[in-house]
């Protein structure tokens, strides 16, 4: 049988027509691949170098920002409160910019160059608060410790740290200058648990061994690290890095951040806002939905912590634990729109005691 192919007329110098060529269609289509994966390389090539070139950019201009922040930094002291303060305030603004030229530049760097910036923007915003502590006056506040007669309703927790000390009044003066290692709240059961924007400052919060709590953060911190909760309800404000989650069980979470990682996580449901991936290893049951609170101050919250609203990829889970392309994991879902919460308790008061 004849091979299929394409037939080319050869004439000579007089117009005269010779024996027709067929050329096969395999060689056809050969040449065709070839064509095909040339162009195919040469497109890898232009978007690796543009890549690279994007890469080189944001880490000369990350490094050039964050030089800069360090010798504000440096140069701040306690000489003249007033302009501390509006230094501080312009620190403040330039770490929530690089926080937001990460974010926009997630796409096209390496894991390690994130890690690396992630690091960077760590230290930054941990000087920070150890130059507000050092070079501005720290203030005082003082609430009234309920009788414990008054009410059999609990009262919501304030501080993790150590137990104040009380003057003969019954009057418990705190610290309002916490360092940030230490804000959040632990070993606390059925308690309704509230930190402000104040407080948190931009810090790191831990939540750890809580029972059947309602946890309350206004604010934006810079992580939030969530470790052995049990049938607890989680809201928080914008995080402008990652929430780290592990040995959590039967509890809502309800978060924005730009990274999420959870660890040994059973029987929970995530609201969630995340402009990076969500990311979970020995985890089962762990359902997903976009996120749904919101509270006065929010949106100036986001714009702090270098959030994008308008951007949220929430439905997008990474499950080192299933590694099957193609197949969805088993071990996380999307919850219906049917059984999403869209509403949540209005806690704040319960914090003016």
């Amino acid at each position: 049988m004849a091979a299929l192919g394409v037939q080319v007329n050869a004439g000579n110098d007089d117009g005269e027509t010779n024996t027709a060529v067929r050329v096969p269609e395999r060689v056809l289509r050969r040449d065709q691949a070839r064509l095909e994966e040339a162009e195919r390389r040469r497109n890898v090539k232009e978007s690796q170098s543009v890549s690279e070139e994007k890469s080189d950019f944001f880490t000369s201009t990350f490094n050039t920002e964050k030089t800069a922040v360090e010798e504000m930094l440096s140069s701040c002291n306690e000489n003249d409160c007033d302009k501390a303060a509006k230094t501080l305030e312009e620190i403040t603004l330039k770490i929530q910019q690089l926080h937001k030229f990460l974010n926009d530049s997630i796409m096209f760097l390496t894991q390690y160059e994130i890690r690396q910036a992630q690091a960077s923007l760590q230290k930054l915003q941990s000087s920070l608060a150890e130059k507000r502590d050092e070079v501005l006056p720290k203030k005082k506040f003082a609430f009234r410790s309920r009788n414990t007669g008054a009410s059999k309703q609990p009262a919501p927790i304030q501080q993790t740290t150590d137990k104040p000390a009380s003057d003969a009044a019954g009057t418990v003066v705190v610290d309002a200058a916490v360092s940030v290692a230490q804000c959040g709240f632990s070993n606390v059961d059925n308690q309704v648990l509230i930190k402000q924007a104040e407080e948190i400052q931009q810090g790191d919060v831990l939540l750890s061994h809580l029972t059947n709590c309602k946890v309350r953060l206004y604010g934006c911190p810079s992580t939030v690290h969530i470790k052995n909760v049990h049938g607890c309800e989680i809201l928080c404000g914008p995080v402008s890095s990652s929430v780290f989650v592990d040995q959590c069980t039967d509890s809502t979470l309800v978060v924005p951040c730009q990274q999420l990682r959870t660890h040994n996580t059973t029987a929970t449901q995530i609201y969630l806002h995340v402009t990076s991936r969500a990311i979970i290893e020995d985890c089962h049951g762990v359902r997903f939905a976009p996120f749904t609170w919101t509270y006065p101050g929010m949106h100036d919250h986001f714009k702090v912590a270098g959030l994008d609203p308008n951007r949220n990829n929430w439905t997008e889970v990474d499950d080192f634990n299933w590694l099957a392309a193609g197949t969805h994991s088993p071990n996380w879902t999307v919850i219906p729109e049917t059984e999403r919460i869209c509403s949540w308790d209005v806690l704040e008061h319960a914090s003016k005691q």
